[in-house]
């Protein structure tokens, strides 16, 4: 039913244009994740005075897991994680913590009950926003997509390999 001066229609239409910009928009991310083996590599990023370049993959693990807290300079480790909605996240949940999401947040949520930590992983809401954050957090660690990647960010090798490299293991 029409209203008498016409809008109702017009915004009718207005509301289904944008939200068939909005999943049009997101087309780009899912195809990409269609691609190769249906991921993108995940890099691993360091604050950029951080004076490790490379790590091993239980090095890693130990330090997500927060079994590690400190870098071997004696600085503070601060983890970055992106929020539940990243794809990047659940590549992260797998490969790293060998978890799915309900089991990470119990995870963290012990962690902290029986004060094996001060405080869980900050949670980060972008890959800008987790890539500026790195930056200026002194001992600071966090996952991005290697696309996300900016030329001033600090990339860590994993086993000897950049997410670029074959068998990066964060694929």
């Amino acid at each position: 039913m029409r209203s008498a001066n016409g809008w109702s229609g017009f915004a009718g239409r207005i509301v289904l244009l944008v939200i068939v910009c909005a999943i049009v928009a997101c087309l780009p991310v899912h195809v990409a994740h269609a691609q190769g083996n249906g991921r993108q590599a995940i890099a691993i990023v360091v604050n950029p005075k951080s004076a490790v370049t490379d790590i091993s993959f239980a090095e890693l693990r130990r330090i997500f897991l927060g079994e590690q807290q400190f870098w071997p300079d004696r600085s503070k480790i601060t983890l970055l994680v992106r929020a539940p909605v990243a794809p990047e996240r659940e590549v992260v949940l797998n490969e790293i913590y060998g978890m799915d999401e309900d089991q990470f947040r119990q995870y963290w949520i012990g962690k902290m009950f029986r004060a094996e930590v001060a405080g869980g992983p900050k949670i980060v809401y972008s890959s800008d926003m987790a890539i500026n954050l790195v930056g200026v957090i002194p001992g600071s660690i966090t996952f991005v997509l290697a696309s996300a990647v900016t030329p001033n960010a600090r990339v860590l090798r994993i086993d000897g390999k950049l997410p670029s490299d074959p068998g990066y293991p964060l694929k």
